[in-house]
């Protein structure tokens, strides 16, 4: 792949309080500030993150909104005065003697784009929790490795780098509903309004990053494929940790979601287990039950076993009726899909608080830390997709490029360029529509039927494929050949009678 030299800007604001502005200032308010830092990928591929600060007193309207009682009060009032784009950071510094903040909490981070920190220190101490926040709120050194996974050795990566779905202009989300007994079960699944309710919250928030489609299905008689271990002690049934993937495979095959799909698709799946395996419980490395019930496959999707309590199966003729709790169900699966976009939350420090995102399943600077690292794979993607293109037209001398297909590599480059100066400058949202379009350019021209390369036979096989056709064909006509020469000379020779 081409070398790819990333600049990653990331706007902040860093607005002080009165009382928690710090001895040690440069200069009087308001000043900026520029830090870089580097991260390497490989030889041809390097980012450098760019921190532009710019440091101010807060404005009345936002002493207003930070005179409340709670910090989510103050980060919903500040939310109404920001005109934060997309990217962009809002550090507010409160005087160490605040008490917005909770007893032993020095750094609160809201669900929108700002943050409040408790000042102590100086100008270094503040600039060390800035680095903090922007390792939260921002791009990290191993979300930018993990979206050049492609590019990156396999030693560099963490072991979080390649679970991540990769970047797709859309996704297909199918929730299944497998039922091996129907003798025994009658399950019942409100899925429509479990979605409505739950899921399309999200949705609607990742709507800027790519399409989504949810589907559901109920699949009878559908089993895992793998014997659990009955465990007398407990007199229930195991499923080990290590016999996990052999599960995926037989309830793909039934799935048929995938096959015919354009997009990747997300599989969700919620496992009644049949009357002779219950209760079902899932084991960790360790031997110890998971508390979830459940287990995730990377860039896969997530399976849930639904165990019916014991006690109904004596009480009821069957099939017995089997009501879904989805607000448990959807619990795990909201969480599967964080882990599948990567946007579990990390361990942070003690002094850290992060706010809860609320029925939006998804807080504002999540979505940007999904955006970053999906600009800078998707202009990866392009580099590579192109350069495929171009070996494949070294190799064939007489392959013939239409002007559209010209146009959409033209078209593709061009976005490419602009997403790396839109990334360059701060604007996140236009660097991700650009790499998104990008991205859509290169792939019509990659695929474009023209290009077929078997379309175009090397020299040699063309030689194969028409010497057995004419060199039957040829043998006459040069037999003939020859004996007109001969005939032609003989004539020559023969010296002409005169009369």
């Amino acid at each position: 792949a081409a070398s790819a030299q990333f600049q990653l800007t990331v706007p902040i604001a860093v607005v002080f309080v009165p009382g928690s502005v710090p001895e040690d200032l440069p200069g009087p308010l308001p000043f900026r500030d520029v830090q870089e830092m580097e991260i390497s990928v490989n030889l041809r591929t390097s980012t450098t993150s760019r921190y532009q600060t710019v440091y101010r007193s807060t404005t009345a309207e936002e002493e207003a909104a930070l005179d409340v009682a709670t910090a989510q009060e103050a980060d919903a009032a500040l939310h109404l005065l920001q005109d934060a784009p997309l990217g962009a950071l809002t550090v507010y510094v409160l005087p160490e003697t605040s008490s917005l903040l909770p007893q032993g909490i020095s750094v609160y981070v809201g669900k929108h784009r700002s943050a409040l920190v408790r000042a102590g220190g100086g100008l270094a101490a503040l600039r060390v929790r800035l680095r903090q926040l922007t390792q939260v709120m921002s791009f990290t050194a191993s979300s930018i490795a993990a979206a050049l996974s492609d590019r990156v050795p396999d030693g560099q990566l963490g072991p979080d780098a390649r679970r991540h779905l990769k970047s797709s202009l859309g996704y297909e989300i199918t929730f299944s509903l497998l039922n091996p007994d129907p003798k025994s079960h009658a399950v019942d699944w409100d899925i429509e309004g479990a979605v409505n309710r739950y899921v399309q919250p999200i949705l609607d928030k990742l709507s800027l990053v790519a399409n989504f489609s949810v589907d559901s299905q109920i699949l009878y008689y559908a089993v895992l494929g793998v014997t659990p271990r009955f465990d007398k002690e407990s007199s229930s049934f195991l499923l080990s940790a290590h016999s996990l993937p052999h599960v995926i495979n037989p309830v793909e095959a039934r799935l048929g979601s995938s096959a015919a799909s354009l997009y990747p698709v997300l599989n969700f799946l919620l496992y009644v287990p049949e009357r002779s395996h219950s209760p079902l419980y899932i084991q960790d490395q360790d031997g110890a039950p998971v508390s979830t019930n459940a287990f995730h496959s990377p860039r896969w999707g997530g399976i849930m076993i639904y165990n019916v309590e014991a006690p109904a199966y004596a009480k009821a003729s069957l099939p017995l009726d089997v009501d879904v709790d989805m607000v448990r169900v959807m619990e795990v699966f909201l969480a599967q899909l964080r882990l599948l976009f990567g946007l579990s939350r990390e361990e942070l420090p003690p002094e850290f608080l992060l706010e809860s995102p609320g029925d939006e399943g998804l807080a504002d600077w999540e979505l940007d830390r999904l955006l970053w690292a999906h600009t800078v794979e998707n202009i990866a993607t392009v580099s590579t997709t192109l350069t495929s293109l171009a070996q494949l037209l070294d190799k064939i001398g007489n392959i013939v490029i239409k002007d559209d297909v010209a146009s959409e590599v033209y078209q593709a480059v061009a976005s490419a360029q602009s997403a790396m100066a839109q990334l360059a400058t701060g604007n996140l949202l236009s660097a991700f529509q650009a790499s998104k379009e990008a991205v859509t350019s290169s792939e019509r021209a990659f695929f474009d039927p023209s290009l077929l390369h078997l379309l175009y036979f090397p020299d040699d096989q063309k030689f194969a494929i028409y010497i057995p056709l004419f060199l039957p064909m040829a043998v006459p006509i040069l037999l003939s050949l020859a004996k007109i020469v001969r005939e032609a000379r003989q004539r020559t020779k023969e010296p002409t009678k005169l009369d």
